[in-house]
């Protein structure tokens, strides 16, 4: 054998652990929603759609998204920064009067959904005093103790799973909070949960707020 035909069998091998090694990496990627559309992306998206959202994007992510970093997390959506990068959280008042158990008075409900950013820190109080406000100081300050809803509750509430909740198509219309921060964001793009735990929802922050009529507060601080 010359050396020509051992090149050439080498760069043969090589060829093809190359392929082998793309099989792999292509394997081990998470399936695009835009190739294989699920019935959670179709329901949302109706959703959006038929509430004039037109600025949106489903993405799934890998099973251990959440053991990610801020910064790893905003690279596999493609985010302009960690600080695009949000959740939804439902709270509950503890303290509301026992005639407020529903979600019927948008200004006085027995639960929220607050929408703040991972890099932020939440403020319960900025709530309660923005609910003071709200009802003209007409409820006392007691009334209101907002804290985090079990997570049984959440889901009954939503239909979604611990880290899956969005506030696009719940099952309870839940009145919605968003921190003021996101509302300042740059690109005014952000990326929220998407109903399932590794779904995430990317949407234009002036169709979002058409779209769910949050209260916009400054609820958070760095």
């Amino acid at each position: 054998m010359n050396i020509q035909t051992e090149m050439e069998e080498l760069e043969s091998r090589q060829t093809q652990i190359l392929k082998r090694i793309t099989q792999l990496e292509l394997s081990l990627l998470p399936p695009s929603t835009d190739e294989q559309p699920n019935a959670t992306v179709a329901r949302l998206s109706a959703a959006l759609v038929a509430g004039a959202v037109k600025d949106f994007s489903f993405k799934r992510v890998p099973s251990d998204y959440y053991d990610w970093s801020l910064e790893a997390r905003r690279d596999v959506l493609g985010a302009a920064s960690i600080h695009h990068l949000c959740k939804s959280i439902v709270l509950v008042n503890t303290q509301a009067a026992s005639d407020i158990t529903d979600c019927s008075d948008r200004q006085n409900s027995k639960y929220y959904v607050v929408v703040v950013q991972y890099t932020a820190r939440f403020s319960a109080d900025t709530v309660k005093n923005f609910l003071y406000t709200l009802n003209n100081g007409k409820i006392p300050k007691k009334r209101f103790n907002l804290r985090l809803a079990p997570e049984e509750i959440s889901h009954e509430l939503t239909g979604f799973e611990h880290n899956g909740v969005t506030c696009v198509g719940m099952k309870t219309d839940i009145p919605v909070i968003l921190d003021e921060a996101i509302v300042k964001l740059q690109p005014d793009f952000f990326w929220l949960g998407g109903g399932e735990i590794d779904l995430k929802l990317g949407i234009r922050t002036s169709e979002f707020i058409n779209f769910a009529k949050p209260f916009i507060v400054n609820c958070s601080g760095s």
